[in-house]
């Protein structure tokens, strides 16, 4: 599709706002993933099935014939499969992040770098203007790196980010103030809520995804650690501590919303991962939560519930997609990007 080259100011929907279509992908390339395909398939497979049996269009790409294969047989008319070349699935990071100008669709399109430096895909580079050409939306391009997985939004012109990520001289080598200046260009931000970090081993460096999400305007929802053992108790508390002292674009206090974690979690490796209720996704009459095994789980999707009455919360597991080592690391957030109405 066309650039759009002019600086009409762009408008980000909040992800709860009703949305035309959600993009995710299929896990294709076994070295990405230790060998095992099948594990993290599972997953995004329940996700799919999740999100169309609430009534969601799901455009899934599939990246080679084996792909398009496997996941026709594991969705069937669950999803529209669609050929295309990625890296990996993380298309939070690496599809556009769908906004507005003029009332009329535009694809955001920014440089990555591999998460600065740390995963150089073949095809990740290009995979958002696939996607953008897919869904027949112009774009409009920023001569910086960010990951849609860094940035959160509340549709009128807030944004959550942590200094972890954009501040990272990895990233771009901002300051706070350079920061600030390229979100109001991209998105219109109008206020940027700053937290200090993420959870432990995030290979992203923190985003904020994982982390504290808005759920509608003026409300925010974070974690509280799970238990004594909990390795993010003090990032937790952190986080619910500087949300609570922030206000909005619109000069409200937030109001912030503490959910039970999931606490300490190993892969199997034996090593500490960074599972997280947060990495859920909003989507039409439903909000699909990660969830793995843990003892706090029931808790966290009951008070998410609350938190979405209108939508059934579903947990779904996440164990294969977070993965160990090199593979995985993140969730269904990581790994979808809704296409707002």
């Amino acid at each position: 599709m066309n650039a759009v080259a002019d600086k009409t100011p762009v408008v980000t929907p909040a992800e709860w706002a009703p949305q035309k279509a959600i993009w995710t992908a299929w896990p294709a390339d076994p070295d990405e993933w230790r060998g095992d395909l099948e594990t993290p398939r599972r997953d995004v497979a329940a996700l799919i099935r999740a999100l169309s049996i609430a009534g969601n269009k799901v455009r899934l790409l599939a990246n080679g014939e084996e792909a398009r294969n496997s996941a026709l047989a594991a969705l069937g008319n669950a999803a529209e499969i669609i050929p295309a070349k990625y890296g990996d699935i993380w298309l939070r990071d690496t599809g556009p992040i769908f906004a507005q100008i003029r009332n009329s669709a535009v694809a955001l399109r920014f440089k990555t770098n591999s998460w600065g430096g740390k995963y150089d895909l073949p095809d990740d580079a290009t995979v958002g203007d696939d996607v953008a050409e897919l869904a027949k939306t112009p774009i409009r391009r920023f001569d910086f790196v960010l990951e849609g997985g860094a940035v959160d939004h509340d549709g009128e012109g807030t944004i959550l980010t942590t200094r972890q990520t954009l501040l990272n001289p990895n990233r771009n080598g901002w300051t706070k103030e350079a920061a600030e200046q390229a979100l109001a260009e991209a998105f219109g931000a109008k206020t940027v809520i700053w937290i200090d970090e993420g959870l432990k081993n995030d290979h992203t460096d923190g985003h904020v995804d994982n982390i504290a999400r808005f759920v509608a305007p003026g409300r925010v929802v974070c974690q509280a650690p799970a238990g004594p053992d909990d390795p993010n108790a003090e990032t937790l508390n952190a986080i619910a501590a500087r949300l609570e002292t922030a206000t909005d674009a619109m000069g409200r206090k937030l109001e912030v919303i503490r959910i039970p974690g999931v606490g300490l979690y190993r892969n199997a490796l034996g090593d500490v991962s960074p599972a997280s209720h947060m990495n859920f996704i909003i989507a039409n009459d439903v909000v699909v939560v990660p969830i793995y095994g843990t003892a706090t789980e029931a808790d966290a999707l009951q008070a998410l519930q609350a938190v979405f009455p209108t939508r059934a919360v579903v947990g779904v597991s996440s164990r294969g997609l977070l993965g160990c080592g090199l593979a995985g690391g993140g969730s269904f957030h990581c790994i979808t990007q809704q296409e707002p109405l």
